[in-house]
């Protein structure tokens, strides 16, 4: 595979800005002439990294679909967690979700469109997802689908797609996907940046790259509009249309186009990361969320801050935050893992201290080991189930609690997933917006182990070294 060239910030300007105001406009009209509901399955649960105002479910039984579909809200979301998922359980659950939805669409005579939202920087479940989608849609909706739009732009993470090449930003720098750590990911790995070859890598050649239909920043820049549509209506066979995009207005002018295709009867499923869904959706923007709307009541308890997360990024971030008086650290000792009844009085001794601290109005902060346990001549299967248990530990430290903290931040994918759904015992949440770019909070639900709390969902590899800091301040201001 050969190397690509770096590009700096800088080219963002090279670009012809447009008539925001029209297009918002042209966007909102479109959105709301569409009768579809837009139901968002998402792999882990920081999708909802741009959204507001809109219900997260955490599982796909018919009451949970039915009630999504009986919103006033065109969009709703289904967590998944699918990229915790082997490839035998993710086929398992996308065909009863494909099900369960035809199901209750037909039963409230409700037309539907569904975005499988991945990860910006490639990883997860593709094209597998999309493709037990189809099968599913076709054989119980009858529904034919054209075509399959690729677009995993997310500004707030930084992930532009310039000329076909995914980008990850780094400072000033954009440096091409695949030649970034996230590329080298153990079980989603890849080689391409040029999402072309992309989707030629991860189809195993199902789906060559000079197949795929591309659109061009220049051609969104110039608001052609109706070229893109017609384009999008020449579309077949579950053809794939990659979308390049820097900012929100190149999805925008997508989606004004797409609607327009929509409307000639083409049908189409999404695999995008968080930045399209609220294009697609038309969801308004919203400043960054207060103190005074998270927190709602004064419990007089601490708060908990649950670090799982090993990336470079998260640990130095946890490093900053160690400079903010108040708060007190306790370092999970997650190697224990391997002397279990060792890991047992850990796990109960930290849980005492948590309520103890909690109790008191102290703000907790637990991490587990920063540095990765490994061992000589160890086996795949072994570090998963290592991997499982202590995963399983970090979720109880919160799942065993009898104090209810004044709030929850989980930093990390996994470490968020099995908190929100395993320790707070969420069924449905509230979307109250970001507290900090690209990192949602969730209001938990009534039926959770701790109604009302605001959820803090901290992706691994989200925001700059003092963003943790900055968020643990803003839910400690009085």
């Amino acid at each position: 595979m050969k190397s690509l060239s770096k590009l700096s910030t800088d080219i963002f300007r090279s670009y012809p800005m447009v008539d925001e105001k029209y297009v918002q406009t042209l966007l909102e009209q479109a959105a709301q002439n569409d009768r579809h509901k837009i139901i968002v399955l998402d792999d882990d649960p920081t999708g909802v990294q741009t959204v507001h105002n809109i219900s997260v479910y955490t599982d796909w039984s018919y009451e949970s679909i039915s009630r999504g579909f009986k919103e006033k809200n065109k969009v709703f979301y289904i967590l998944t967690n699918s990229r915790g998922f082997t490839e035998e359980k993710t086929i398992k659950a996308h065909r009863e979700i494909g099900k369960m939805i035809a199901q209750v669409a037909k039963e409230q005579q409700q037309e539907y469109m569904i975005v499988s939202r991945g990860d910006s920087t490639l990883r997860g479940h593709y094209p597998l997802e999309t493709m037990i989608l189809k099968e599913q849609l076709e054989r119980c909706s009858g529904q034919r689908v054209d075509g399959e739009i690729i677009c995993p732009y997310f500004r707030e993470g930084g992930r532009f797609t310039i000329d076909n090449i995914h980008y990850v930003q780094y400072g000033d720098l954009l440096v091409p996907a695949g030649e970034t750590e996230f590329a080298q990911d153990k079980t989603f790995g890849y080689q391409s940046s040029d999402l072309t070859e992309y989707i030629e890598e991860k189809s195993k050649g199902l789906y060559k790259k000079e197949q795929v239909l591309t659109i061009s920043l220049e051609d969104l820049r110039a608001l052609k509009i109706d070229e893109i549509a017609k384009r999008l209506i020449n579309v077949t066979n579950f053809g794939k249309v990659v979308v390049n995009a820097i900012d929100a207005y190149d999805v925008k002018v997508f989606c004004v186009a797409l609607y327009r295709a929509i409307s000639q009867g083409k049908y189409f499923l999404f695999r995008t990361a968080a930045g399209f869904v609220k294009e697609l959706s038309a969801i308004a923007d919203k400043s960054l969320l207060t103190r005074q709307e998270m927190i709602t009541s004064s419990i007089g308890t601490g708060g908990i801050v649950i670090v799982g997360s090993h990336t470079q990024k998260t640990t130095s971030q946890v490093e900053q935050l160690k400079t903010l008086e108040g708060i007190r650290f306790i370092e999970f000792n997650s190697d224990l893992v391997l002397e279990e009844n060792l890991f047992r009085e850990e796990i109960a001794s930290v849980v005492k201290l948590e309520e103890d601290l909690l109790s008191h109005g102290i703000t907790v902060v637990i991490y587990t080991k920063r540095k990765l346990l490994t061992l000589e001549n160890d086996s795949k299967e072994d570090a998963l189930e290592r991997s499982i248990k202590i995963s399983d530990a970090v979720q109880s430290l919160v799942g065993r609690l009898n104090v209810t903290p004044a709030f929850v931040i989980a930093k990390g994918g996994i470490t968020s997933s099995d908190i929100g759904t395993r320790a707070l015992k969420v069924k449905r949440a509230n979307v109250l917006g970001q507290i900090r770019p690209g990192i949602p909070v969730w209001q938990t639900g009534e039926e959770s182990k701790f109604p009302h709390i605001p959820y803090v969902i901290f992706p691994g590899n989200v925001g700059e070294q003092n963003t943790l800091k900055e968020v643990v301040e803003i839910l400690l201001a009085k």
